[in-house]
């Protein structure tokens, strides 16, 4: 049992560091709040614990034996190891391929905008057109504008594109334009917590509560929904400066 229990931790604490280190990395680089919440990645994650960190430390312990031979030993747990890894490069694949890499203000919400919501030759596009705003593989996240084209004719492709499920204006980093500039559009669609859209009444009135326990006015329009792949959040601005003093939950 000693033996076991000792085969157990080492590939315990192995496992985990390994995990923690890879979780750690993309949380404070890009799926810091409010990226975690709104990518909605919790089913990947558990997976990546449930393999490595429950069920492959599990089977070490089962199949570790003082009197097993060692070459017979390695080879168990080589494979346990090579299952571990399948799952680990499968999971920090899928949450590479998802970070969050923008915080786009357009129209009348604010989206998040992952990696895989932007193409290769939309990529291209911004690096060519849009050098300073475009993604690059080390981009971390930003906030921006991103308003359809003044041109009648191109405003009207990408509708129309976006209508049919393809590309919208926030996959398209050709025409991003710095936070600051979309300020005052910004301001315009400020609205009251109970005037939001994507929030139902009892959302509605969890969020007021949360404001006011945070010294927040709720009869004030300063408040934009902030939506992604998880449940929708509240972003709530100071209505002189129209920055942003406090992104909020409603589940």
């Amino acid at each position: 049992m000693g033996f076991r229990l000792r085969a157990l931790g080492l590939h315990l604490l192995a496992s985990a560091t390994a995990l923690a280190l890879i979780l750690g990395t993309l949380y404070l680089g890009w799926y810091h709040w409010p990226g975690w919440y709104l990518t909605d990645v919790t089913q990947v994650v558990m997976v990546m614990v449930g393999v490595d960190v429950v069920v492959g430390p599990l089977l070490t312990f089962i199949i570790a034996r003082a009197t097993k031979p060692r070459r017979e030993l390695v080879r168990d747990i080589a494979i346990i190891v090579s299952v571990q890894l399948i799952a680990l490069i499968y999971g920090s694949a899928s949450l590479w391929n998802g970070r969050p890499l923008y915080y786009a203000f357009s129209e009348t919400v604010l989206q998040l905008v992952q990696a895989y919501d932007i193409d290769a030759a939309q990529a291209q596009a911004g690096r060519r057109q849009n050098p300073d705003l475009a993604p690059h593989w080390y981009s971390l996240p930003r906030w921006i504008w991103a308003p359809l084209p003044k041109d009648p004719q191109a405003r009207q492709e990408i509708v129309a594109a976006a209508i049919g499920g393809g590309d919208d204006v926030i996959s398209m980093p050709q025409f991003f334009k710095p936070w600051v500039e979309g300020l005052p559009e910004l301001h315009s669609h400020l609205k009251k917590v109970d005037d939001v859209a994507y929030f139902g009444r009892s959302d509605k009135q969890r969020l007021k509560e949360r404001l006011r326990a945070a010294g927040y006015a709720t009869d004030q329009a300063n408040s934009i929904t902030l939506i992604g792949r998880g449940h929708p959040l509240l972003a709530v601005f100071d209505s002189g400066s129209v920055k942003i003093v406090g992104i909020f939950k409603a589940r």
